[in-house]
């Protein structure tokens, strides 16, 4: 969808999103990173998508619509098929007898329009959408999904036990009875199914967990675990081979745990590939499976997506710049640490740069980027590929995880050496990372010397569908400033303009989850909240007179820093989460 230069540079300024100087800064970035004006404009976060798209729409003279939390009837929906839609970003929502609207990223597609003017006969009129509106309304593809997986699931799982069972087979099947098993029409379907219904619930784990009388499936999603569906028994051993021959993982061993993983392209086109990261451990009733869905569309975020803002965003970009030390990130399993250094590393990614990783598991395949998987079982660890790498001439490293004394010496030594080092902890605090550095045998003169930024961070719901707004009562902005310094927050949402100058907390405006069939929880989607704190003078004073965490924290605090439950407030006031939910995340 080609629109001119300058055309698209006159309407944005008319439109007075953005000012002459910053559109000229922009125009200079875009050119330097080769990006679109107007797409590198709205991944910096200077105007929405949703304005781009208006604006588009006015130059191209085609209408914008939002189909974001509309429900579209099945029947017009299906004009298009699921797979075509994802893949060309095109969805059918209005009908007539001689007409169908859909909605474009790209109106400009005429090949897909001539696809589906072929199919239905009838006359097509494209509309301009967002990413947010496609991605909003392929959901209603998600319904008639689950119905139909559900059948197929329920039926084939019968057809199977009946087959098991007519057998008579006293013992478990050996290792050819199972991969005949895993290539059964049934197994596949079944198999093919439970996968292709996880993606399209946009789950990130799936467990399979086998009991005495059934297999209980449970999938992820945004952080919690939902039952999805229960299995016959009968079904799991050709489950589990299925999954076994897909990740080229040993059938006959029962006994010891394997991990795997395996890619496929089977939902709707190149944009839908997704990798699974497969964990197989045994237990009292069998083999239990759990998948990790790591879909390829998920690189390209920004830090301002991930919820980055204000001083602190600013903290992590002057420490990117450096081209020594060692930035931080910390936080438990499943807080999104990775997906934080895979984007560090995505904005450090430039020809100039040398960027190796040594990593455990690789999540993502990243560009021009030198990953290496560990493998204790050869020897090849944290220390052993960090060493390696050293001699490999990077000028950025990133370490999955520090772990040990000797990591941890290396990784110092790395960032003493002219590198700038990548790598996350296990700690519940930024100020958290620095005693635990310090018990893994980090002298705290080197650590001084070293570390740039620590970063921690959780991950809470986002709210979703129509929400419901009310006002905090004096009783809750009391129960609030026990845990958090509400005056700083308010200060901070004031300095980026997102509340009026003069607004006082019982006037800002926060959301409750409101349960729809479309959002059952009344939540989708997770953004992180963060604790950003910035080796300044005065922190590495205290690191070397061996200060505690707390007090630590309490200097980081007088600096700016703001703790995850204040970020978690912050992100609460902007309607993008609820405080109930930054209660349960930050656990304060």
């Amino acid at each position: 969808m080609f629109i001119e230069p300058k055309v698209l540079k006159d309407f944005i300024l008319d439109s007075g999103l953005v000012s002459k100087k910053e559109l000229e800064n922009a125009e200079l970035e875009a050119e330097k990173k080769g990006e679109d004006l107007g797409e590198y404009l709205v991944s910096s976060g200077k105007i929405t998508e949703a304005d781009y798209n208006l604006i588009k729409g006015h130059i191209l003279g085609i209408p914008v619509v939002n189909l974001k939390d509309q429900k579209i009837d099945f029947a017009v929906l299906s004009a298009i098929p699921e797979p075509i839609a994802r893949k060309h970003n095109i969805v059918a929502f209005r009908k007539t007898e001689k007409e169908l609207e859909v909605a474009m990223l790209d109106p400009n597609d005429l090949r897909a329009i001539e696809f589906i003017k072929k199919r239905v006969g009838l006359k097509i009129l494209p509309r301009l959408t967002d990413k947010e509106s496609i991605k909003s309304a392929l959901l209603n593809y998600q319904k008639s999904l689950k119905a139909e997986f559900g059948d197929i699931i329920s039926s084939e799982a019968k057809v199977i036990g009946a087959t098991y069972v007519s057998e008579g087979e006293e013992g478990e099947p050996d290792a050819g009875e199972l991969k005949k098993l895993a290539e059964d029409v049934p197994i596949v379907r079944i198999v093919d199914s439970l996968l292709s219904h996880a993606f399209t619930q946009q789950a990130s784990d799936i467990h399979m967990e086998p009991f005495e009388d059934r297999l209980l499936v449970r999938y992820r999603i945004d952080g919690i675990l939902h039952d999805a569906m229960t299995l016959p028994p009968e079904v799991a051993s050709g489950i589990t081979a299925r999954i076994k021959v897909l990740s080229n993982l040993r059938l006959d061993e029962k006994r010891l745990p394997q991990d795997g993983r395996f890619k496929v392209d089977s939902f709707g086109g190149a944009e839908s590939k997704v990798s699974f990261r497969v964990s197989i451990l045994p237990t009292s009733f069998g083999e239990k499976i759990v998948i990790r869905l790591l879909p390829e569309s998920n690189k390209g975020f920004t830090l301002e997506a991930l919820g980055f803002h204000g001083e602190g965003l600013e903290r992590v970009h002057n420490a990117m710049k450096q081209t020594t030390g060692m930035i931080l990130v910390t936080g438990p399993t499943g807080s999104g640490k990775t997906t934080t250094l895979y984007t560090i590393i995505d904005i450090l990614n430039t020809p100039e740069v040398n960027i190796s990783t040594i990593e455990d598991p690789v999540e993502y395949q990243m560009a021009r980027v030198n990953q290496t998987q560990v493998k204790p079982e050869i020897g090849l660890t944290f220390a052993s590929g960090l060493r390696a790498l050293l001699r490999q001439d990077p000028n950025v490293i990133m370490v999955g995880e520090i772990r040990d004394k000797e990591t941890s010496g290396l990784a110092i030594n790395a960032a003493l050496t002219g590198h700038l080092v990548l790598s996350t902890l296990h700690t519940n605090s930024a100020a958290g990372a620095i005693p635990r550095f310090k018990d893994m045998g980090g002298e705290p003169f080197l650590l001084v010397s070293t570390l740039n930024l620590v970063v921690a961070q959780r991950l809470v719901r986002k709210i979703a569908g129509n929400a419901e707004k009310y006002f905090l009562t004096a009783t809750e902005i009391k129960a609030l400033e026990k845990k958090a310094d509400m005056n700083k927050v308010i200060s901070v949402l004031k300095e980026e303009n997102l509340v009026p100058k003069e607004a006082t907390w019982e006037k800002i405006s926060f959301v409750k989850p409101k349960q729809s069939e479309e959002f059952p929880s009344g939540y989708a989607g997770r953004v992180a909240i963060h604790e950003i704190l910035m080796v300044t003078p005065a922190i590495r004073n205290m690191i070397i007179k061996d200060t505690t965490a707390d007090e630590i924290e309490d200097q980081a605090r007088k600096e700016g820093m703001l703790t995850l439950f204040e970020d978690g407030i912050y992100k609460a006031a902007q309607g993008l989460t609820s405080v109930e939910e930054v209660l349960r995340v930050a656990n304060e």
